[in-house]
């Protein structure tokens, strides 16, 4: 993976702070973002310095760090976009036409149905003319099941059709204002910043065993446990849920052998999270300031 020159757009005006849009979520769909742990994200950055440089390895939608910038203005925010966001970002203005020519196709069908095969069609044709990139990712939280994505076309319109187009253009102005934004591999970020002694590191890694988009192939546990190895000895904000059973593995090879748990005296925060009527999981938030007294 070829590295993307990091740059740092310019800070936004002390006087214009208050006026400035705020993002509870991120502005385009995104899978794992975490709106529904702003509140407590927010509280326990409090306890951190607004002269940390906070580094966001594993960046996904953008939003923790949007997040860590609007409550720290004046901070190093750095964001891995490994999943190239900021295009899906870029494409908004010919991701809204083309959401304004499909709401004119599906005029008058009910919402929320399955789309009969002639709607299908030419939704289809219509997307087919773009001759450049299309945000794949977007369309899909509109023409499918909930939670479904695709990425190309050709998965596209081997898919069932639901009207559950939104109604309402996309915006993200101001999203990535102020932050400074890199692609690379997690590890060479780490190793840019590990030896900086007021980092704050925001490790936000793929479920464990699901598919994880840019990355390639599953999240395997020899992943995780790679993934730790940023932890030690460095204040970070952790993501994962009950599913990876991670905690509980550190807890054991702490318990049973001279393994540091990286997690030990770390707080944790949860938040339950369904995926349909007989299905759901807990997210966990562990936060550890190596700057304070424990």
């Amino acid at each position: 993976m070829g590295v993307y020159p990091p740059f740092l757009l310019s800070e936004t005006p002390k006087l214009s702070i208050a006026m400035k849009k705020q993002y509870n979520q991120a502005p385009l769909p995104f899978m794992g973002q975490k709106r529904k742990f702003l509140k407590q994200f927010k509280e326990y950055l409090n306890e951190c310095s607004d002269e940390s440089v906070f580094v966001d390895l594993f960046g996904g939608s953008g939003l923790l760090s949007r997040t860590t910038k609007d409550h720290f203005p004046f901070a190093k925010v750095v964001y891995n976009d490994f999943d190239n966001y900021q295009q899906r970002i870029k494409a908004i203005p010919v991701t809204n036409k083309l959401l304004s020519d499909i709401r004119k196709i599906v005029a008058g069908l009910a919402k929320d149905k399955k789309m009969p095969d002639a709607y299908k069609s030419k939704i289809l044709k219509r997307i087919k003319k773009e001759a450049g990139y299309v945000d794949y990712i977007t369309l899909s939280s509109s023409l499918l099941f909930s939670m479904k994505y695709v990425l190309t076309y050709e998965a596209l319109e081997k898919e069932t059709f639901y009207n559950v187009v939104k109604l309402s253009d996309y915006d993200a102005s101001g999203y990535l204002d102020g932050l400074e934004i890199v692609r690379m591999d997690y590890r060479q970020l780490f190793d840019r910043y590990k030896d900086n002694n007021n980092v704050v590191f925001l490790v936000d890694p793929p479920y464990l065993s699901t598919e994880t988009g840019t990355y390639t192939g599953y999240w395997k546990l020899a992943n995780y446990l790679d993934v730790l190895n940023v932890l030690n000895s460095k204040s970070y904000f952790y993501f994962t849920s009950n599913k990876s059973h991670i905690l509980e593995l550190c807890q054991s090879m702490s318990d049973n052998s001279n393994y540091k748990n990286p997690f030990e005296n770390a707080v944790v925060s949860t938040t339950q999270n369904t995926m349909n009527y007989s299905s759901s999981y807990t997210d966990i938030m562990l936060f550890k300031n190596y700057s304070a007294s424990w």
